[in-house]
């Protein structure tokens, strides 16, 4: 993939550890700010919408035989099967996005963000960890969405999630909401000023204030 004026963020996490209230935190606070453009991707995916989640909006529900087909004509940048279900991500839409200069959030798994990092290996990976097990078996059991079956396989299924947090760049630790959102934003900011991006962003001001030295460069 070419160079992005863009950034894309892979946040990965155990279900339950908060890693979608976070972006959606974020995406509010900056919603209004022309200067911190961001929005989350949109996913596709096979499982049942759950309360109050709308198509086109949190997920593009397809079926199973519509994702496979999507799959065989390489629609997705990534995709990854959890708890029996599709999950992928528009490569077009992500390209485009990332085109225009705005920043994406990708909330996808381990198995997503490994992909992601082989097409696009400056992407920046950040892992959501929940300050301890009992808490994150509190959060599931809150959403009053899971079967206590269900809650015992995805906390089984975290332990596995969560043996792969050094694959990422970054780290954080949900445990004060507002702590850890602005830890997000201090990462988000810092990959914005790191050289190749500024280097798009800022260029007739470097070519500007280096004057002939550019002819050197």
């Amino acid at each position: 993939m070419a160079s992005q004026l863009g950034n894309l963020f892979i946040l990965a996490a155990p279900s339950g550890a908060g890693k979608s209230s976070l972006i959606k935190a974020l995406l509010e606070k900056h919603e209004d700010a022309a200067d911190f453009p961001m929005e989350v991707s949109v996913s596709h995916t096979t499982r049942k919408p759950r309360p109050g989640e709308e198509d086109g909006v949190h997920y593009h529900f397809v079926s199973r035989e519509q994702f496979e087909k999507l799959i065989e004509q390489g629609v997705f940048f990534e995709w990854a099967e959890v708890f029996d279900n599709y999950y992928g991500t528009s490569r077009v839409t992500i390209e485009q996005t990332l085109h225009r200069g705005i920043d994406v959030f990708l909330d996808i798994d381990w198995q997503g963000a490994r992909q992601v990092k082989k097409l696009l290996p400056d992407a920046c990976g950040v892992f959501i960890l929940p300050p301890s097990t009992q808490v994150l078996k509190e959060r599931l059991n809150r959403r009053g969405q899971d079967s206590d079956d269900v809650i015992a396989s995805r906390m089984r299924e975290a332990v596995s999630e969560m043996s792969h947090y050094d694959e990422f760049d970054y780290v954080l630790v949900n445990d004060d909401f507002s702590v850890a959102l602005s830890d997000l934003e201090a990462v988000v900011r810092a990959q914005r000023q790191r050289t190749a991006k500024q280097q798009m962003r800022h260029l007739d001001l470097i070519k500007d204030l280096l004057g002939d030295q550019n002819a050197d460069r």
